[in-house]
């Protein structure tokens, strides 16, 4: 029940995507002419696909990513090696992250070019079975073409973006004359469409992180292993200073969690009563899927405005697999 139905939002948002680029097909190709649509999109696109073939480059720098061979960490290399082969996906690059920020991330242009990389905080945090928990997500995030889907849906918002700064402030004097309030109305449209369909790539980031959750299990690793592993990551990611997570800033979205929001989240994950070790076992996953989850007002807009799933929630959610 659960998978049908993070599979119904994903289709409901994708028609909600389709709806609103016909509208604006519709609406512009009436403003401005179809020749002017096209240079957005084109333009959009050009700039996406740039971004998209020396993405892996930024991410390898900005993490300081050493790429590892099988002789180098044979444990690691296979953990990796059997969940691609469950997933049926090619064997990734396996790399570490020399940031002790405990976490994990995947990248990559295509299955084909997948990279799945540990931090030496992780290693240094998680046992395997944990650790292999999160590498069964990030291997998920591979074969889903997450990556490419995110990048896809960030076309529009910035179509958007350029249209709204082109009717509001670039328009020229004497066409906002002859256009009157059309053409500010229109400006303001796209701006407002800009900010919608942001929250909405969002909502589709955190629906992915779910999917991610769920492949993890699917590729046979116990929910409790990977309940733990997030407990701990969100343990772990407040300890580190605030000088460190400013470095990477602009790559959290790549982690399991949400580095900005772990004090937060400390508070919120104090209603599990998780003993000190950290540990959630298979009994406390169980008292917790039967337990009722409150968010305030507040943590439910955080969670809007955020790549990631509310971790009290996103936890309860893995306890539904148990």
């Amino acid at each position: 029940m659960r998978s049908f139905s993070l599979y119904l939002r994903m289709m409901i948002l994708l028609a909600l995507f389709f709806g609103i680029v016909y509208g604006i097909i519709t609406i512009f190709m009436q403003a401005i002419g179809i020749g002017n649509l096209y240079f957005y999109f084109i333009l959009a696109l050009l700039i996406l696909g740039f971004q998209y073939m020396i993405g892996p480059k930024i991410v390898e720098m900005s993490m300081r990513v050493r790429y590892i061979k099988k002789k180098d960490l044979p444990w690691l290399y296979e953990m990796v090696e059997d969940l691609a082969r469950k997933a049926k996906i090619p064997v990734p690059r396996v790399g570490i992250a020399e940031i002790g920020i405990p976490n994990a991330f995947a990248f990559g242009r295509s299955l084909s070019d997948g990279r799945v990389c540990v931090t030496r905080g992780i290693l240094n945090l998680l046992d395997k079975e944990e650790l292999k928990a999160v590498l069964g997500h990030e291997i998920t995030h591979l074969k889903n073409r997450d990556v490419l889907f995110i990048t896809l849906l960030s076309a529009l918002p910035l179509i958007l973006y350029w249209i709204a700064l082109r009717f509001l402030f670039f328009g020229g004097y004497e066409r906002r004359r002859e256009g009157g309030g059309y053409t500010i109305l229109i400006g303001l449209v796209a701006f407002i469409l800009y900010f919608v369909t942001n929250l909405l790539i969002l909502y589709a980031s955190r629906i992915r992180e779910y999917f991610a959750d769920r492949g993890s299990v699917i590729l046979g690793n116990p929910p409790h292993k990977l309940a733990t592993a997030l407990y701990k990551l969100v343990y772990g990611s407040a300890r580190i200073p605030k000088e460190s997570l400013k470095e990477i800033e602009g790559l959290k979205a790549f982690f399991l969690n949400d580095l900005s929001k772990a004090h937060q989240e400390i508070y919120e994950l104090s209603q599990l009563d998780i003993d000190r070790s950290g540990t959630i076992d298979p009994e406390e996953l169980e008292i917790l899927r039967k337990k009722k989850v409150k968010l305030s007002l507040a943590d439910k807009m955080m969670e809007i405005l955020s790549t990631h799933p509310n971790m009290l929630k996103r936890i309860k959610h893995l306890s539904s697999y148990h």
